[in-house]
């Protein structure tokens, strides 16, 4: 049995962080983990800027509810589904996830969760577990499935790594450089290419 596993942001939909920082002209939130490898470091610093800010939750999901899927994602995701299991591994909370991922069709989302405050501010957030990428495919590997994934980012290499194969999709030159054993391609119909040379099975475009 093969499972898919797709990293979110920036694979099927836009970056959260980046479409709020353009939102609210806070440049200082553009930085994703395509920037910077250690998420705790990145979210402890998300969060002091929201703090210094005054924004929280609500506004956040104000701008969530203008995105929508990158396009062709729809589709995209609807071709996996038909030829593979999905599962979306992401390093995004539920709160922010749930409307884009109506439009996806609603495929399973394993991530993470924010703690909240009664007035919206964000106060903590609680990771699922410890590098919760890497520990899933080695969960679904426990379950006797071969996992094929992509992602975009350095926070995505442990899963790539411990797939069967490991696809990078829509990544940033300086990822595409330091991995350069996973192959790297930008656009849907690469990416199911690709996913078609990783299956042990024989499967059609």
């Amino acid at each position: 049995m093969e499972l898919a596993c797709l990293d979110l942001e920036g694979v099927l939909i836009p970056e959260i962080w980046i479409s709020f920082a353009e939102k609210t002209g806070i440049d200082e939130l553009k930085a994703t983990t395509r920037d910077i490898p250690d998420y705790d470091v990145l979210m402890k610093q998300r969060l002091a800027i929201l703090k210094q800010h005054k924004l929280g939750l609500n506004e956040i999901q104000e701008v969530i509810a203008t995105l929508s899927p990158i396009p062709g994602a729809i589709e995209f995701v609807d071709w996996l589904r038909e030829r593979f299991q999905l599962v979306i591994l992401s390093d995004t909370f539920y709160e922010f996830a749930a409307p884009l991922m109506k439009q996806l069709g609603y495929p399973t989302l394993l991530c993470h969760k924010l703690e909240v405050a009664e007035d919206g501010s964000i106060t903590d957030y609680v990771l699922r577990q410890k590098d919760p990428k890497r520990q899933s495919v080695i969960a679904f590997h426990g379950l006797n499935y071969r996992v094929i994934a992509a992602g975009d980012s350095y926070n995505d290499t442990t899963m790539l790594s411990e797939a069967e194969a490991g696809i990078l999709f829509k990544a940033p030159a300086n990822v595409i450089e330091e991995f350069p054993q996973f192959p790297a391609v930008h656009e849907y119909h690469e990416l199911k290419e690709e996913f078609l040379k990783a299956s042990n099975r024989t499967l059609s475009l």
